[in-house]
Parts: structure tokens; C-alpha cells; sequence
């Protein structure tokens, strides 16, 4: 294993639909792997209505509109208010002029001594052949109007420092007396010039708006009396723009942590600070209507462009204004368990920096959220010929996956990752060249290769791998903690619990053979009697056995998957009603994603979910299931009590149910008074709950304490689920 270190505007990476091919299901979204580095923003034009931008390397500009945002209606020069969406292109000779918003269009005709050297929404500044400065603007009869700049100290030599951005009435002009630079504002409505900081040096910094100048760390107020002296405002980052009363500041290109990627305001009345954005660590652009533009957000899956605006109660707003589209990366390998779908491929720039990335779903198998990496950078073993699918995954419905992981010495063990970023668990196997069988919450199958053995690994709440049962390879499944094998008469197969060590049932499926291939799901037993068949599910809540098509498939609950390798229809035969029918749930791609099959480039949810697949563009398409679900039960729970339990270690039980849940914990003592009360969200298909020993005021008190866990199934199907037990605080 390798560690590494590394939308619409609610965050669900969606795109419209796929177009079913013939006979074959609608998808009901699609979404993809995107790289965890955003595309960079070029910002090109900015105003008032919107603005233009290219992404990464692109060189084509496109528009974006400001969502909800009115521009000024009236749009003309004589209304120096109005250019704060006015696009200026040209820089000699003529100047089109183009008010966005209204398509009011002028042009300013640059006199043929005069050069261009800035230009402010209607306004354009030059310099003459004697190197005065001048304000030109378009007449209302066609003609250009000169307003010669007046107010520049005798002896002023302007530096071709001339700085636009945060205002369409001023420009700012720097310019030398004797060696000594100053910087000042051209009012451009009348042409005066005025100066405000004198001795400016090198490296020149210069942000304002209408209502500050803020010059090398020099900040002073544009309505200033004149002689007033700038004061010294001290602030983190760059300076990035003037909004209002706030300078706003950021360094994207120099981060030495996530606390430099950000945006700070800094009160250039109060001196206070606060963050605007963070992991802002994209590209900034001054906007002439006195505001920000900035790309900010903490993945390349969630990362905008956000519009600081003034408010009020001189403040500043931050609020996001346009979704930059991820770039995708490649999907290696799919799993989804307990209404998450899990991506596995490289996000990273880094070759070799494979995770899974993980994204909610809604009951229909729609994206709720955005994508968030669920594992460390991993190394899975390397594909074997005649796989079923590479690399091997294997979802455990508890937020955790499976895979298989080889040493120096050629021995694989099995790894178990998702509950976070840089941890994972591991069992040695002793073998190499295997499979990954089924496996559910703590337990996965594992058969060898070289030796041909089974062996039970187990993960007892993210803890490190166990070998609960070591036995000679053949046909298996976990569902829980049972597993379940042929038995010793024709078509029997016996339930083993993990944890009693002992046989717990025998179910004569009525198979015409020993099966040499178990699934189990809820009351749902799969069985084969090789490729060939025949095949069916039996059904142990009814005790009926239903015959279904023979081939390689994946059980889930209600339906069975499998793919035709032939014709590449992803087929989906619903049993739940006690009759197999099957429908073509997707056409997949005639070229394989890897070597194709369940994991592969298709997945199924067995917790009471849908059904995944990779599309030809390299997206993942996600088909609703449309098979009612089995009611909500408990499959394992792990609710032994913590010494303490406190704080550092508290009581942390997991109850591994069947399907996505909301859960209510309740704790009471033994008066039967209620002194705790904790809710939240399954994890995929599992409740994980912690509790320190504390009261809800607090408090903490030493005894038994009954917790009785309601659980609500999410897909609103079936009763609540209601366990109760007792532990302790010592």
C-alpha cells in the first residue's frame, strides 16, 4: 500500500440524464470521478452583468451571467455610472465600446499623437506627444470628447503605472517628481488629478474602490481632506481588491498550508480581521463595480466562482455565482452499497494514487452530494487472467470496502478501507493468486489460489483483521454473521454463525444439485448449479424456490443482475413477487472497462439500492432498481460495553443493518429516566453511535443503562426497526 498526502451549486455533481439505448433502462442521473484539482479560471472581461472566462488551457473565452443580478438599464457615456458593464476592445486608433447588459454600443477615435494607456468603463485615458494625459469619450453625435487632465505637480513624469479595477469614476496614475514616486487618482468625470501617497518606492501594490486608495500598505480615503496623511494598514496576503471598507487579501501562489488558502478581510476603519473564503486558492480578478471576483472551494468537485460585494453595514458578502466544471478522471472500478456509490481510480496528478471516492444517494440512486475521498491512496493487487472484474472490490454496506493487497513475497492479504482518508485494516492470507468473495460489515470471503484455501477474514469495528474461519475452498456466502455452504444432502445449504461457531439452519433450497455457486441477501438464498445451470433463489421468508436464468449474476435484494457478455445488455430479473421476469436494465459500453463484469464497469447495491454502470464517455449512469425493498433488520451489531466509557474512549457500537437508515439511541437509567439522546445517519447500510458515559447536562453517574436504538429505514419501505440492550459506566 502507497499513502499519499494529498455542480450545481449545492454540490451534486449531476448531468442530464443518458439517453437510454433501445429497450434498455433510463438512467436517472449521471455523474463521474472528477480530479481533486480544480481547472483554473482565466478571468477575461468582468462587469456588472457577468463575465469572461476559459478554463485550464483553453483559449476560448465564454460568458457567464451574474444569477438574479439587474444591470444598470440606462447605458451611455454621459452616464459614467453605467460603464461598470461596459467591454472596452482596441487600443489604437479607434476604441469599441459595448454596454453588455443593453448592447449600447460607442467609439472613441484616439488622436493620432496620443497612446492609449487604460481604459475605465466609458472613459479612456492617453498620453499626448508632450506626455500630458488626457480623458477621452465618445459624443452623443459620434465625435470623441477631449478633457485634458488637470492637478498633475509641475515637473510630474507619469511611470506607465496607470491602475484600473475597483471603479469606473477614478483611475489610478503613478508618476515621478525628482526621483520620488507618488501615486493619485484622475477623477474621470472632470479630468483633476489629486494626489494621495507620496513615496510609494518599487514593487508597487495598488487597490481601490470610490472610496479608498490603498498604495504599498498605505491607506487613505478618497474624500480625505487634501493634505491628510495615508495611515499604515497592516494585512496577511496580497491585496486583492477594496470592497467597501474591507481589504481583501490572498496569496494562491504561495500555500504552505490550508490556512493560506484563504481570503481575508481586513476593516481598513477597525483594523479587524475575519475570513471571507476559504481554500481560496484559485484566481482573482478586481471588479469596476467595486467588488471581487474569486474562484474558491475545497475539491475540484466543489469548487465556484464567487462574487464579494459590499453590504450594508460595511461588510463584505461572499456568495458563489458560477459552478467551475470538474475535470473527470478515470473510473478503474465501481461499487455502491447502502445508497453510496463508490468510485475507485486516480484523482491526483500523481501516477499510481488510486482511492475510492465516495457520493450519496437518494432512494432512486440519484447523487445528493459531493464527492469526498473514503480511503487512503491504495495498491490493489495486480488483475488475473480471467477475473470477473479488476481490480477486485467487494462493498461491505457498513461505508467500508474490501480489496486485495500483495507483498514483496507474492502473499495477499485482505484490506479493508473507507472509514477514512489514512487508515485501513489488513489480514494476511498465506495465499496468492485469489478471489474476494462476498462479504458484509465486519466479515469478508476471501478464496485462495496457491493453496485453494477459505478463509474468513475478520474487522471488528475498523479494527485490524482476524481469521475467523479457516476451511477448504468451495462455494460460500456471507450475508451478516452467518455464512452460508452446501450441505450434505442434495440442494441443502447450512447457515454457520461466525460468532456462536456453530451450524444455526439448514435450508433445502431444492436445488437439483450441490450448489457450486451461494449468494445470500436478507431471506434471499441464490444458488447454481454451474454456468450452465439450472439457477434459482429460494426464498426463505415464503419457502418457495424460484427459478431464475443461469450465468455469472450478482444477488440483490428482490432482483438478480448479470451481464451478457455477447450482446453487453445489462439484465436485471426481478423474483420478488415469487415469478422471475427480466428486463434489460443498460446496453454497456462494447468496449470493456477493464476486464469488464460486477465491479468492473457495473455494480449492484444489495443493501436495498439500485444498480451502477460505466457509460462510454466514462461516466457512471445510475439505473433505479424499481424492486421493492425487504423490510429493515438487523444482519450483526457489536455493542460490547467501553471501560469508561470518556471522552478519549467512548462507548462506540455499531449495528449493521440491511438497508440505509435514520436512528434515534436512546440511553435511560435504571429509574427509567431518559439521560441521553443521540440521532444521525447510517452509514451506508450500518449505525455507528458514540457515547462518552455523560449525561445530556453533563453529568455522569455509574451503573446500567438501557439504550434502545430506533432505527427508520430511509426508502420510507417497511416498519421501524427497534433493538434494545444494556451497558455500562463504571
Amino acid at each position: 500500500m502507497a499513502l499519499g498526502g494529498a455542480m450545481a451549486l449545492s454540490g451534486a455533481v449531476l448531468t442530464v440524464p443518458a439517453e437510454a439505448a433501445p429497450n434498455a433502462d433510463t438512467p436517472v442521473a449521471t455523474t463521474q470521478l472528477n480530479k481533486i484539482n480544480p481547472v483554473d479560471v482565466r478571468y477575461g472581461w468582468v462587469g456588472a452583468s457577468g463575465f469572461q472566462y476559459a478554463l485550464g488551457n483553453a483559449g476560448n473565452l465564454q460568458w457567464a451571467d451574474f444569477p438574479g443580478v439587474t444591470p444598470p438599464a440606462h447605458a451611455g457615456p454621459e452616464d459614467l455610472a453605467t460603464g461598470t458593464d461596459v467591454q472596452t476592445t482596441g487600443n489604437t486608433g479607434t476604441v469599441t465600446q459595448k454596454h453588455r447588459s443593453t448592447g449600447t454600443t460607442a467609439t472613441v477615435t484616439i488622436p493620432a499623437d496620443h497612446r492609449f494607456r487604460a481604459a475605465s468603463g466609458w472613459s479612456v485615458l492617453t498620453q499626448d506627444a508632450a506626455d500630458a494625459l488626457h480623458v477621452l469619450r465618445a459624443g452623443p453625435d459620434g465625435t470623441t470628447t477631449d478633457l485634458p487632465v488637470t492637478g498633475l505637480p509641475p515637473g510630474a513624469q507619469p511611470t506607465n503605472t496607470y491602475v484600473t479595477g475597483g471603479s469606473v469614476r477614478r483611475l489610478a496614475v503613478v508618476y515621478a517628481v525628482d526621483g520620488i514616486s507618488s501615486v493619485g487618482f484622475v477623477d474621470l468625470a472632470d479630468g483633476t488629478f489629486r494626489t494621495y501617497v507620496t513615496g510609494i518606492g518599487t514593487g508597487r501594490s495598488i487597490t481601490f474602490n470610490d472610496s479608498w486608495l490603498v498604495a504599498n500598505g498605505k491607506a487613505i480615503r478618497v474624500d480625505s481632506a487634501p493634505g491628510t496623511e495615508p495611515a499604515t494598514v497592516t494585512f496577511p496576503a496580497k491585496p486583492l481588491a477594496v470592497v467597501g471598507d474591507q481589504l481583501l487579501s490572498g496569496d494562491p501562489d504561495f500555500v504552505s498550508s490550508p490556512d493560506d488558502e484563504v481570503v481575508t478581510a481586513t476593516s481598513l476603519v477597525t483594523g479587524a480581521r475575519r475570513v471571507v473564503l476559504a481554500d481560496a486558492d484559485g484566481a482573482f480578478r478586481a471588479t469596476p463595480d467595486g467588488g471581487l471576483l474569486a474562484t474558491a472551494g475545497p475539491s475540484g468537485s466543489d469548487f465556484h466562482v464567487h462574487r464579494v460585494l459590499p453590504t450594508a453595514d460595511g461588510n463584505v458578502s461572499a456568495q458563489p455565482v458560477f459552478t467551475v466544471p470538474p475535470t473527470r478522471a478515470t473510473v478503474d472500478g465501481l461499487m455502491i452499497a447502502g445508497g453510496e456509490l463508490l468510485m475507485f481510480g486516480n484523482a491526483t496528478v500523481n501516477a499510481g494514487w488510486d482511492a475510492a471516492y465516495a457520493v450519496p444517494l437518494d432512494p432512486t440512486g440519484r447523487p445528493t452530494g459531493t464527492q469526498v475521498r473514503r480511503s487512503p491512496y491504495v495498491g490493489s493487487s495486480p488483475c488475473l487472467g480471467g477475473d470477473a472484474a479488476c481490480p477486485q472490490l467487494e462493498a461491505l454496506g457498513d461505508g467500508r470496502f474490501a480489496y486485495l493487497y500483495t507483498g514483496t513475497d507474492g502473499k495477499e492479504s485482505v484490506h479493508v478501507a473507507g472509514l477514512g482518508t489514512d487508515t485501513y485494516s489488513a489480514e494476511p492470507t498465506d495465499s496468492s493468486a485469489g478471489r474476494i468473495g462476498t462479504g458484509t460489515g465486519r466479515y469478508v470471503l476471501y478464496n485462495g489460489g496457491t493453496p485453494a484455501t477459505q478463509k474468513i477474514a475478520d474487522f471488528p469495528r475498523g479494527a485490524d483483521g482476524e481469521t475467523a474461519l479457516d476451511r477448504p475452498r468451495g462455494a460460500a456466502a456471507i450475508w451478516g454473521q452467518r455464512l452460508w455452504t452446501p450441505g450434505t444432502t442434495q440442494g441443502s445449504v447450512v447457515a454457520y454463525d461466525l460468532k456462536a461457531e456453530r451450524n444455526v439452519a439448514t435450508v433445502n433450497t431444492g436445488a437439483p444439485c450441490t450448489p457450486s455457486e451461494i449468494q445470500a441477501v436478507n431471506a434471499w438464498l441464490y444458488w447454481s448449479c454451474g454456468s450452465a445451470g439450472p439457477a434459482g433463489v429460494y426464498d426463505r421468508a415464503a419457502g418457495r424456490n424460484i427459478t431464475v436464468p443461469a450465468g455469472p449474476s450478482r444477488l440483490a435484494d428482490g432482483y438478480l443482475v448479470r451481464e451478457n457478455r455477447t450482446t453487453h445488455e445489462l439484465l436485471l430479473t426481478d423474483f420478488h413477487t415469487g415469478t422471475a421476469t427480466t428486463r434489460a436494465a443498460a446496453v454497456l459500453p462494447t468496449a470493456d472497462q477493464n476486464t469488464g463484469g460486477n465491479t468492473g464497469r457495473w455494480a449492484v447495491d444489495r443493501f436495498g439500492g439500485n444498480v451502477a454502470y460505466l457509460t462510454a464517455q466514462g461516466q457512471v449512469a445510475l439505473v433505479t432498481a424499481g424492486v421493492p425493498t425487504s423490510p429493515l433488520a438487523q444482519m450483526e451489531a457489536q455493542t460490547d460495553a467501553a471501560a469508561g466509557p470518556t471522552t478519549q474512549d467512548p462507548w462506540q457500537p455499531v449495528w449493521q443493518l440491511s438497508k440505509p437508515s435514520t436512528w434515534t439511541l436512546t440511553l435511560t437509567n435504571a429509574s427509567g429516566n431518559v439521560v441521553r439522546n443521540l440521532t444521525g445517519d447510517s452509514k451506508a447500510a450500518a449505525v455507528r453511535a458514540s457515547w462518552d458515559g455523560r449525561w445530556g447536562d453533563g453529568n455522569r453517574a455509574a451503573g446500567t443503562y438501557t439504550w434502545r436504538l430506533t432505527a427508520k429505514p430511509r426508502d420510507g419501505q417497511g416498519p421501524d426497526l427497534a433493538l434494545t440492550g444494556t451497558t455500562t459506566v463504571n
